[in-house]
């Protein structure tokens, strides 16, 4: 009688609680090593909770940061927050991958499998030459945002620190990370044209996701033979809608705000307005301040940092898409329609529901994060608006804040933690686990159409 072999524990770990539980040991890991004095410029400690703190912010490319990491990290610090950004960006299992490819190792199926499910590929067959553009594609646009920013950093601040700042801008606003290096974030480069536009257009194509740029590569190069897929149309069109509407909306809101762009010249508003439209894509970069912004402009905000990026992206949110597929299906609803039509193509009904049940749960999850933040709160200054907008950020892992992540407690930190990492890993793994086909039925019930909503 033959036994059964025995499974290692990883292949024996769904794909959600791999990536969920990978996360979580890496985020410990950062935090043990951000705690650690080889890390700390002289003089400096941090306590393992704000350390945990930066990690967690770091691995899920979020921002917020309890200290200025350029005062307390030195650059062994530095470059392993660096680390910890560009893992996080990538993902784990696709940076596993990529090293695993690296050394010819060979991968099963099920392995396939997890890694197509991270990049939001569509057939497992495909992982390995995607895994390749992931990497190059990656590595050519932040050392081609990098060369961009020198232009600007090298005059400014010399060779050395001037090269290093540009990789480290780069690779934080690809990785829609938004760490500040300055006092004031980018606040000192809000007319600038150079720093204002290269650092948008590295969030946006970080942003973009993985399979939707590999599908418009292919379609520029060839199309004949490869055609947009309904998931780019819906991404651009998003994108555009977002981008452009966000600016014109901030604008409109701000523009005599003698506190943000009212002093500005013309090209400056428009730039500011353009880059406070991009960065709540998730990517945590400021060049005006938030918390002398109006009311209506920060709802503005939260609103688009809760949308987010796209899926198979660095960024966070619950997507565009999912937005997009709950949006378009209510206003079918609304029009008498059956079912959601998207560019000539019929949105099945189990993607409607798994839209609807990540936009539910991520509400739900944000209310909870934001009441504990009310309920634990020591700090006067924190009020309703400053701990809505941080919870909100966290989930979202934007990043942005209104000044408030350095005056918030212990507990508060912990739970931005939890938000941070809900957030990243949250709305991957219900799609993930909902993708699944669903098992054999033994009993099929009637439906019930007498249940009254609205």
């Amino acid at each position: 009688m033959t036994r059964p072999v025995k499974r290692p524990l990883l292949s024996r770990l769904s794909p959600p609680r791999l990536i969920a539980l990978s996360f979580a040991l890496t985020i410990v890991l950062g935090g043990f090593l951000l705690s650690l004095p080889l890390a700390h410029q002289p003089g400096k400690t941090l306590g393992f909770i704000d350390s945990l703190f930066m990690a967690t912010s770091a691995l899920c490319v979020t921002g917020l940061s309890v200290i200025l990491p350029s005062e307390t990290f030195n650059l062994t610090g530095q470059l392993i927050l660096l680390l910890l950004i560009q893992v996080g960006g990538l993902g784990i299992i696709t940076f596993g991958t990529i090293f695993a490819l690296i050394a010819h190792r060979r991968l099963n199926f099920s392995q396939s499998a997890r890694i197509a499910q991270q990049v939001s590929a569509l057939n497992v067959g495909g992982v390995r030459g995607l895994l390749r553009n992931i990497f190059l594609y990656t590595v050519l646009i932040e050392t081609l945002g990098a060369a961009l920013l020198a232009l600007r950093f090298v005059p400014e601040f010399g060779w050395g620190r001037g090269l290093y700042l540009s990789m480290y801008h780069a690779v934080m606003a690809f990785c829609n990370a938004g760490f500040p290096i300055f006092p004031n974030g980018l606040m000192n480069y809000v007319s600038d044209p150079l720093v204002s536009l290269v650092i948008p257009a590295l969030i946006i194509l970080g942003g973009l996701g993985f399979l939707v740029q590999v599908n418009i590569v292919g379609h520029l190069k060839d199309r004949r033979h490869t055609r947009l897929m309904v998931q780019s149309k819906i991404v651009l069109s998003m994108m555009s809608v977002l981008l452009l509407g966000g600016a014109a909306l901030f604008a409109l809101l701000e523009w005599n705000n003698p506190r943000t762009l009212g002093p500005l010249p013309l090209g400056g508003k428009l730039l500011a307005s353009f880059f406070q439209s991009v960065t709540p894509r998730t990517a945590g970069f400021n060049t005006l301040d938030y918390e002398l912004m109006r009311p209506a402009t920060l709802l503005l905000t939260m609103g688009l940092m809760f949308i987010g990026a796209n899926p198979g992206s660095t960024g966070g949110g619950i997507k565009t898409s999912t937005f997009y597929i709950m949006a378009g299906s209510a206003w079918s609803m609304v029009r008498g329609r059956g079912e959601m039509v998207a560019f000539q193509r019929r949105i099945d009904q189990e993607t409607v529901l798994r839209a609807m049940t990540i936009s539910l749960l991520s509400t739900l999850l944000v209310s909870a994060g934001f009441l504990l933040l009310l309920l634990t709160n020591t700090n006067p200054r924190l009020d309703f608006l400053h701990l809505f907008f941080e919870s909100v950020s966290a989930f979202a892992t934007a990043g942005l804040s209104m000044n408030s992540t350095p005056e918030t407690n212990d507990v508060q930190r912990l739970l931005l933690v939890l938000l941070m990492y809900l957030g990243r890993v949250g709305p991957l793994t219900f799609a993930v686990a909902f993708s699944s086909s669903p098992g054999p039925k033994d009993v099929s019930y009637p439906p019930e159409r007498d249940v009254l909503v609205g």
